[in-house]
C-alpha cells in the first residue's frame, strides 16, 4: 500500500486527506522538514490557501529545495488554486505555466461551476475562490486540459497536475484518481 503526502503547512490540507481516505489512501502531513525526510510516500498535494506565505514557510523550514528537486525528478503532484501557483514559473518553477494570481477577484468573486477536464470527463465540479488562473503555457511540455470562460483552469506536464478549483470540495474523487493513477 502506498502513502500521499499532503503539504500541512497552511491551507485546505484536511480536505485533501478526507477525500484520499474515500479511495483508500494513507496520507502522511507534511508540516517540517523531518516530516519530509521520512519519506515513504508515492505522490504529493500542493493545497490551496495562500501561495505567499506556504512560499515563506517552504523556504525556512528547509522544505523548498527537498520538494522541488522530488517533482523535478518525478514525484507525481497535484497542486490546487495556492498549489498551482507554487507549482508554476516564479515559485517552484517545476511546471512550465505562468499564473495570474486571484485572477478572479476577492472572495467575492468566487463561484462554482461545472466543466470538462482532459483525461477524466464532463461535469466535473469546479469550486473557485480567489482563485488564479493560467496566462501562459510555457513549454510544450505542459499541455491545458480545461479551460473556464477562456481562462486555462487546469493543466497538465507530466507527473505534474494544476488546478486553479478546489476539486477537495466537492465529492468528485476523479481528479485525486488520477493523481493516484499516476503511481
Amino acid at each position: 500500500m502506498f502513502k500521499v503526502a499532503v503539504l500541512a503547512l497552511q491551507g485546505a490540507f484536511i480536505e485533501h486527506e478526507q477525500v484520499l481516505q474515500k479511495l483508500g489512501v494513507d496520507t502522511v502531513e507534511i508540516r517540517q522538514l523531518s516530516d519530509w525526510q521520512q519519506g515513504g510516500w508515492s505522490a504529493l498535494i500542493l493545497p490551496g490557501g495562500e501561495s505567499t506565505v506556504q512560499m515563506r514557510l517552504l523556504r525556512e523550514l528547509g522544505l523548498f529545495e527537498p520538494i522541488r528537486q522530488a517533482i523535478a525528478d518525478g514525484l507525481p503532484v497535484l497542486g490546487t488554486c495556492a498549489g498551482m501557483i507554487l507549482l508554476s514559473d516564479g515559485y517552484l518553477g517545476t511546471m512550465h505555466i505562468r499564473v495570474r494570481r486571484n485572477a478572479y477577484g476577492r472572495q467575492l468573486g468566487s463561484f462554482h461551476t461545472t466543466g470538462t477536464v482532459d483525461g477524466i470527463g464532463t461535469d466535473v465540479p469546479m469550486t473557485f475562490i480567489r482563485a488564479p488562473y493560467i496566462e501562459e503555457i510555457l513549454s510544450d511540455d505542459c499541455k491545458a486540459i480545461s479551460t473556464v470562460d477562456g481562462h486555462i483552469v487546469a493543466a497538465r506536464q507530466g507527473n505534474q497536475i494544476a488546478t486553479a478549483f478546489h476539486p477537495e470540495l466537492d465529492d468528485d474523487l476523479r481528479l485525486h484518481q488520477l493523481l493516484i493513477d499516476m503511481i
